[in-house]
């Protein structure tokens, strides 16, 4: 999963291990599968001068990535491939999933649900109080003009059982890889466990719109955003 080490790697090279029904697994990935409310990535798979288009990413029931492709007839395992995700969508959900971070670090609730989009992205919090669109949307426009570096750590389970204070999602526990916990660190406004991808500083996500603050339930407050580009 090398979108865990740097979500800027647009491609790699890699070779097929397994295929099965409509998907491939690789080796190693660019490619974000579908979890935490986050698409799976689209791109190209490029074998012997062949293109094959992948159109979902998603983890199949042994936890591995697989590669939903259109048509996988002429490939074997062990053919080499060049794996190209589609960067403007990727550029997006990073932007996006990182928006809802600042969103997640202004808002003082257990979040219990959320989803990303390239159109649109989202945050359920369980609130029962009246929340100011226009005063969250200024907040979280000042952070991402103060331009906070993003970055990661990684911590044990342990470590977490003792701090469970990071954790702000009620129903969603963290993505473990190697029983490591990926935490996600902006500046010193937030930090929470997390495996999407996300720019390297607020000012790379842009101007967010709060487009709508809906009530989805007594204590379920819904936040909505987008890129006001």
């Amino acid at each position: 999963m090398l979108f865990l080490e740097d979500a800027y790697l647009k491609e790699c090279e890699t070779v097929a291990v397994k295929i099965e029904n409509n998907g491939i697994i690789l080796k190693d990935t660019v490619f974000y599968a579908k979890s935490g409310g986050q698409p799976g990535d689209n791109g190209r798979l490029l074998i012997n001068n062949n293109e094959i288009t992948v159109i979902d990413t998603v983890y199949n029931p042994e936890k591995n990535i697989t590669h939903v492709c259109e048509n996988i007839s002429n490939i074997k395992i062990g053919d080499k491939i060049t794996a190209k995700i589609d960067w403007n969508q990727r550029f997006i959900h990073m932007r996006m999933h990182s928006a809802l971070h600042l969103l997640c670090s202004l808002v003082p609730y257990g979040v219990t649900g959320g989803q990303i989009s390239k159109e649109k992205s989202r945050l359920d919090f369980n609130a029962e109080d009246k929340m100011d669109r226009g005063k969250i949307e200024d907040e979280i426009n000042k952070l991402v003009e103060q331009d906070h570096e993003i970055s990661y750590q990684w911590i044990t389970n342990e470590e977490l059982d003792q701090k469970p204070e990071l954790v702000r999602t009620m129903s969603v526990k963290p993505p473990k890889t190697n029983n490591k916990i990926r935490l996600v660190k902006i500046g010193s406004i937030d930090l929470q466990p997390c495996g999407g991808t996300h720019v390297k500083s607020t000012k790379e996500i842009g101007p967010i719109k709060i487009s709508k603050i809906e009530n989805k339930g007594k204590m379920n407050k819904r936040v909505n955003l987008v890129l006001n580009d």
